[in-house]
């Protein structure tokens, strides 16, 4: 499986655009409560017992807030603006004490072997380089913390939704700042270097085809 995006030096700012920023910002508020539904099975399985402190990549307009018991620290790092007055307003309505950084995954200035647990879901999809992100990851857990996630993934090839990820790779990724739905990231994570590794794929059944080839898990440091 093949990814279209080409890694490019990365820093802590994030490429913001007039448009697109906003749109995303507007879109999975919107969408929320489909691609919740859709998902919370799931999520209901990897997020459950999360810890007092959690440090979420890609936090969005805070779709996970819900998974957090009230007065839980959220440490989020999410790097485009136009999702920080929705996400300031999901935590108050939550009851979660929200420590905001505007910072690219790759990057998160968060100290060595400092948490016990980072979150993402339909973040690594988007993200320049899957691979740092994950080493990022791997150097803020300490020893025995746990990376929890579900993501979207490339179907196999020969599929239905194998030719509509590709067919759709170049509009989809222009619209969803970067998302690729072309990316084996089971893969990615399983080479990361963690201690052990727990995935589960899995199929949801909607019409955004491309999106409903998925995986869940766990990565222990």
């Amino acid at each position: 499986m093949t990814d279209i995006t080409t890694p490019r030096p990365f820093g802590v700012d994030f490429e913001r655009h007039s448009l697109r920023g906003r749109f995303n910002a507007a879109f999975f508020r919107l969408m929320g409560p489909y691609i919740e539904w859709t998902l919370r099975r799931r999520k209901q399985r990897i997020f459950a017992h999360l810890p007092r402190e959690v440090v979420e990549i890609g936090p969005g307009v805070g779709a996970n807030l819900r998974y957090l018991s009230p007065g839980t620290n959220l440490i989020a790092i999410e790097p485009n603006p136009s999702m920080h007055e929705p996400l300031q307003e999901a935590a108050r309505r939550r009851g979660v004490e929200l420590d905001l950084r505007t910072r690219r995954a790759e990057v998160t200035g968060l100290p060595d072997n400092s948490a016990d647990c980072v979150i993402s879901s339909l973040v690594l999809c988007s993200v320049q380089d899957p691979a740092a992100v994950l080493a990022e990851v791997r150097r803020v857990l300490h020893p025995g913390g746990t990376f929890r996630f579900l993501e979207h993934v490339a179907a196999p090839e020969g599929t239905v939704t194998r030719w509509a990820q590709r067919m759709l790779r170049r509009p989809w990724a222009w619209t969803f700042e970067g998302c690729s739905c072309e990316r084996d990231l089971e893969a990615v994570i399983r080479d990361a270097g963690f201690e052990n590794v727990w995935v589960e794929p899995y199929r949801v059944h909607s019409p955004i085809l491309p999106f409903n080839t998925q995986i869940m898990g766990m990565a222990w440091a």
